[in-house]
């Protein structure tokens, strides 16, 4: 997402404020500029699972259903924005899981990957169970701390750089880094004692 042109950056804010004081049709001329970010968000987490009967243009499809529902939103600029679209995707995915499956706790092993490099998605072997086992971990962190918890929204499911991330969040470069590190340390204790349990 950092390989955007600063003028087109500037255009995807300017038209995400338009938005937010009630121009619904700066929406329809912000979608062009956004819609290849969002289809690679959406095969990014759509690689995490493989048992989805999403391909990325219907998740981005059912993303735009719910932005087009957004009735007060205050969108800041383009890294708050592509922040939040990433929660709806992952929502998206997590509703899906649970209305197919009851999940019952073990029996799976969770293999979900949270590497130092940017995005490296888990092997896409997954199971619905991974999403929800992660998704249930990743909601007990923002419990517990809720900064650590939108960091990895942020850099796992949405694929913002650790700069874009500062941004998004009003904090330094360091600090993102340190909070990331701490919430992979206590992500993966979380998800190996549930493997364990299993």
């Amino acid at each position: 997402m950092s390989g955007m042109s600063s003028q087109r950056a500037t255009d995807i804010t300017s038209l995400l404020s338009q938005w937010s004081r009630g121009d619904r049709g700066a929406l329809d001329r912000v979608i062009p500029l956004v819609y290849a970010e969002l289809r690679k968000m959406a095969a990014r987490q759509l690689r995490r699972e493989a048992d989805q009967p999403f391909d990325p243009t219907d998740l981005v499809h059912a993303l735009f259903l719910q932005l087009i529902d957004q009735r007060h939103a205050t969108w800041e600029n383009r890294a708050q924005f592509f922040a939040i679209v990433g929660q709806m995707m992952r929502r998206i995915l997590v509703d899906h899981a649970r209305a197919r499956h009851a999940v019952k706790r073990g029996g799976f092993a969770v293999r979900v990957a949270l590497g130092d490099a940017d995005h490296q998605p888990p092997a896409p072997d997954g199971h619905v169970a991974e999403v929800l086992a992660l998704d249930e971990a990743l909601e007990r962190l923002a419990r517990q701390d809720p900064e650590q918890a939108r960091v990895v929204e942020l850099r796992f499911f949405t694929g913002l750089s650790v700069e874009e991330t500062a941004k998004a969040l009003g904090r330094s470069p360091r600090t993102i880094k340190r909070e990331w590190r701490l919430a992979k340390a206590w992500l993966y204790r979380e998800l190996s004692a549930l493997d364990g349990a299993g």
